[in-house]
């Protein structure tokens, strides 16, 4: 294999398929990038048996071949390459590359031991990358970083008609987009339960491909969704297990509520929050005279402050983790926050608070957006 390759366009090469391979891989040949010369581009590829990564770029090529180096190595090298064109040769056991006054000599490891990477037949239909990126990022934050649930660890999406839903849930919470989709399949509803991790940085590099395409494969031995946007591809195994069914704890409609300024929210929030511990929780009044914000209990400090709100009927008093409020409210993207409050029998508990955005005091978002949150016990 012998080919030349612009620097940049190499090193954003490597940095996509590289980026969702794990720190440690199960066999070292996993931690492997596959580079594939033919006509006039080049491939490039990685795998370990859940994700795999894919791209192609042009390329110069004298002569056709396969290749296969450490990624870690090969990235760490694009991106220290002098911005010249690069020069990749292979030589018996050897990768020579060579940049302007740079010449590195990788030792190959063997193609023939390599996986084949899974293949898409049939895509289910497509959607607009910045809508996806952003419903991604709005629901990802509520997934669970604990493996011991590995269901919780994923986000929901569900594909029917002319809409995707994406949910997940931490047990705490629960966040939930719905956004346009082009069905391309004559399938009426099919769901995959996908690693956040995975999604998260899907949605991010593809944000700006103007359209990704998507592919669910469910109902095999090897669940999958695959993902294309920009001649950059992304497969992923499907988590196995039964997502909780938490979407039907999120109300139709919630008659008492409150609209607050959202920066107003998250500044006083995150001021106040300061004298507490990490998992201690604020109590929030609520009343016709504002939002009364209190820090309570510490054995350090106390701290209060007042916040400018609009309440619907009933005065409330509901007490919440700060970080897990700042998480709904830094993903509503409206200037307002609309917080509705739900009611349970036991009046030391109240019923978990919707979250949704507000454009104005009294004019809804229409994004669609939903973030429920479960208050922690009163503290009398």
């Amino acid at each position: 294999m012998k080919l030349h390759v612009n620097r940049d366009l190499l090193s954003d090469a490597v940095s996509f398929v590289v980026k969702l391979l794990p720190q440690r891989t199960t066999l070292p040949i996993l931690s492997g990038v596959l580079l594939d010369a033919s006509g006039q581009t080049l491939t490039l590829s990685t795998f370990d048996y859940e994700v795999s990564a894919q791209t192609s770029v042009p390329a110069e090529v004298a002569t056709a071949g396969e290749v296969l180096v450490s990624a870690r190595l090969l990235s760490d090298i694009s991106h220290r390459l002098p911005h010249e064109d690069v020069t990749l040769e292979t030589n018996d056991s050897t990768l020579t590359i060579t940049s302007g006054q740079s010449t590195f000599v990788v030792y190959t490891m063997p193609v023939d031991e390599y996986p084949k990477l899974p293949t898409v037949e049939t895509w289910s239909g497509e959607i607009d990358a910045e809508e996806f990126a952003t419903a991604v990022t709005q629901v990802a934050i509520a997934a669970s970083r604990d493996d011991v649930t590995p269901v919780l660890t994923g986000v929901e999406l569900t594909v029917s008609g002319d809409s995707l839903t994406l949910v997940a849930t931490d047990r705490y919470r629960v966040a939930l987009r719905t956004v346009p989709w082009t069905n391309a399949s004559d399938t009426q509803e099919i769901s995959a339960l996908i690693p956040a991790r995975t999604i998260g940085e899907v949605a991010k590099t593809f944000s700006n491909q103007g359209v990704v395409s998507i592919a669910i494969t469910n109902g095999t031995d090897h669940d999958m969704v695959a993902f294309q946007a920009g001649g950059k591809r992304v497969t992923t195994l499907l988590i196995k297990g039964n997502f909780p069914p938490v979407t039907r704890l999120l109300p139709e409609s919630v008659p008492n509520f409150a609209v607050v300024k959202t920066t107003d929210l998250i500044d006083a929030s995150r001021r106040v929050g300061l004298v507490l511990d990490r998992e201690s929780p604020l109590r929030f009044t609520f009343s016709l005279d504002g939002l009364l914000l209190e820090a309570v209990g510490s054995d350090q400090a106390q701290a209060n402050e007042q916040v400018e709100a609009f309440l619907s009927k009933d005065d409330v008093v509901v007490s919440m983790k700060p970080q897990l409020l700042i998480d709904a409210l830094s993903h509503v993207h409206t200037e307002y926050a609309k917080l509705g409050f739900t009611t349970t029998d036991n009046p030391n508990k109240p019923g978990p608070v919707l979250i949704t955005g507000q454009l104005a005091k009294d004019q809804v978002s229409d994004d669609n957006y939903k973030y429920l949150l479960q208050p922690n016990l009163l503290l009398r």
